[in-house]
């Protein structure tokens, strides 16, 4: 079974941000989804060379605008998909001002066709895991 492992560009700033993102981290811990916060003080390719040591040769997924969309319902399918896989899926939010040339080749995904910050992007990721884990998972979803 693949775990699911959120990459963030350092932690957040913003109270109200930071106590949703340990709220759904914690939430999550239960159903195989970690995550790991990187020093905000590297650069973008500097963030994505230790994404890629962290990661070997597993899936990595940046999460941009320009990414391909997803509702929710695709994304629980995705979330499935990741969990039934051998290895484990890498999705990362990147820094405050983007990934710009760092970002390469590495597949994509958009929560949005709307621009966020990415403490807000964090948040939202999250939040679809936490819904895509419970409803995998057959929990009612809006009692968690």
């Amino acid at each position: 079974m693949g775990r699911v492992v959120v990459h963030l560009h350092g932690s957040s700033r913003n109270t109200a941000f930071k106590s949703a993102i340990t709220d759904y981290a914690n939430r999550l811990n239960s159903s195989s989804v970690t995550l790991v916060e990187h020093s905000d003080k590297t650069s973008a390719e500097e963030y994505l060379k230790q994404i890629s040591r962290h990661a070997g040769e597993e899936q990595i997924t940046l999460l941009m605008e320009a990414g391909e969309e997803t509702d929710s319902i695709a994304f629980g399918e995705l979330y499935a998909a990741w969990r039934l896989s051998r290895s484990d899926t890498h999705l990362v939010v990147g820094p405050s001002d983007g990934f710009g040339e760092a970002s390469g080749d590495y597949p994509r995904l958009s929560l949005s066709k709307m621009t966020m910050q990415h403490e807000l992007a964090a948040v939202v990721l999250l939040e679809q895991l936490y819904r895509a884990a419970a409803m995998h998972e057959g929990k009612p979803y809006h009692r968690g």
